[in-house]
C-alpha cells in the first residue's frame, strides 16, 4: 500500500497532472472529461475500469452522456497517494485528445 502523499513529494506528484483540481473539503483531486459522444465516455470508462481493478484502486465517478467526471482519493490512507497519481495521469493518457476537459 503506498502512503499519503505529503510536503514536497505531494506538490511535484501534482505539478505533474494537467487540469485536475482539488476537491474542496477532501483530501481528493477532480477532472472532468469530454468525449464525442456516449461511446466514446463509456469506453475510456471501461478501459480505465478493467485497469483500476488490476491496480486494486477505483475512482469515484459519474457519466452524463458525453462526459465522465472523476474524483481520485486513496480511502485506505485517507487522502492523495501515488496511486491516484498513476490513476490520473493514466485517464489523461488515454483520454488523449477525445477527453478535452472541462466542465460542460
Amino acid at each position: 500500500m503506498s502512503g499519503k502523499l505529503a510536503g514536497k513529494a505531494r506538490e511535484k506528484a501534482l505539478k505533474g497532472l494537467k487540469g485536475w483540481t482539488k476537491v474542496k473539503g477532501r483530501d481528493a483531486i477532480e477532472k472532468s472529461y469530454k468525449f464525442k459522444n456516449f461511446n466514446e465516455a463509456f469506453g475510456f470508462m471501461t478501459r480505465v475500469a478493467l485497469a483500476a481493478e488490476t491496480m486494486d484502486h477505483h475512482p469515484e465517478w459519474a457519466n452524463v452522456w458525453n462526459r465522465v467526471d472523476v474524483v481520485l482519493t486513496t480511502h485506505d490512507v485517507g487522502g492523495l497517494s501515488e496511486k491516484d497519481i498513476s490513476l490520473a495521469a493514466l485517464m489523461d493518457r488515454w483520454a488523449g485528445k477525445a477527453g478535452k476537459t472541462g466542465k460542460s
